[in-house]
């Protein structure tokens, strides 16, 4: 046998050894609340998003969430992450979906306890993980810049209706969405509506980057959900306007790996108090002052 290769067999037993102890230490399952409590630390994922992560290191669900380590008795730790991968981060699945189902093509490593970033219930996401009860009503809207020549609706006392309304307006126009998120046309079946429906990929993988590219005149409209809509709103007041919902209120929650069923009946528990003695409500009005007035049963409760 020759030196070179020996010396490849070797290189390779090598790396093997050294690759096998970092597999392990990967974990493919969620931790559960006794697992987490002896380790002494909740790790949250997060994707920036809207003010629920503002990526500058707070928002309401890091402050949330720095509030149910409190209760808990461990430490917070962030764990920044992105829409593309937050889920299998936390579900240590990899993953495909088709409409509201998934392919599971493999396994991912664990990185965090749970997902807090204004994450809507989508089905094919509960195919995935397990959702606290609700933390926030949210909804789809269109917006269109300000000079396009399409009218916001008048709006009634039938969201139906007056997502019917603005369904009809949309034969014939551009739409931009974003695949596999709230954002999603295919959610809404809007490809029924005769528009010319287009899946954007936002350079940084936030939704909110579909505003510049409507005022580029990349697209004619888009689709946001209310939080980020506001936000927009403030950023763009005379440059952009909404034409209403296509969706129905739509409910956010945290996200937790099916394994780690305690944690999310803690979870549960501590948000129903937090509602309950009003610190809930002060983030809120932090963070979304504006989200009472479309939603106020809930928000109110």
């Amino acid at each position: 046998m020759s030196v070179a290769t020996l010396i490849k067999r070797s290189t390779a037993r090598l790396l093997v050894t050294l690759l096998l102890p970092l597999q392990i230490a990967m974990p493919v399952s969620g931790r559960d609340l006794e697992e987490i409590r002896q380790s002494g630390v909740l790790r949250h994922l997060g994707a920036p998003y809207a003010r629920f992560v503002t990526g500058s290191g707070d928002g309401l669900d890091v402050e949330l969430i720095t509030l149910f380590a409190e209760y808990l008795g461990v430490q917070y730790r962030f764990v920044e992450t992105n829409w593309k991968d937050v889920i299998a981060d936390l579900s240590g699945k990899k993953f495909v979906v088709h409409g509201e189902n998934v392919e599971i093509t493999g396994n991912a490593p664990v990185r965090g306890d749970l997902i807090a970033n204004g994450l809507t219930v989508i089905p094919w996401r509960k195919a995935l993980i397990s959702y606290s009860n609700p933390t926030f009503i949210s909804g789809v809207w269109l917006l269109t810049k300000a000079e396009y020549n399409m009218s916001p609706i008048q709006g009634s006392n039938d969201m139906q209706r007056d997502i019917d309304e603005v369904k009809a307006g949309l034969k014939g126009r551009e739409l931009f969405g974003v695949a596999n998120t709230c954002l999603d046309p295919q959610l809404y079946n809007l490809a029924a509506t005769g528009a010319r429906v287009k899946l954007y990929q936002p350079p940084s993988d936030n939704p909110v980057e579909l505003i510049p590219a409507l005022l580029s005149g990349e697209a004619e409209t888009i689709l946001l959900d209310i939080p980020d809509a506001l936000v927009a709103l403030e950023k763009w007041p005379e440059r952009i306007k909404v034409i209403r919902p296509v969706s129905m209120p739509q409910e956010m929650g945290v996200g937790f790996a099916k394994e780690s069923v305690a944690l999310r009946k803690a979870f549960d528990t501590f948000f129903e108090q937090i509602k309950r003695d009003g610190r809930y409500l002060a983030l809120l009005r932090k963070y979304f002052p504006g989200m009472s007035s479309y939603f106020n049963e809930f928000f109110s409760g």
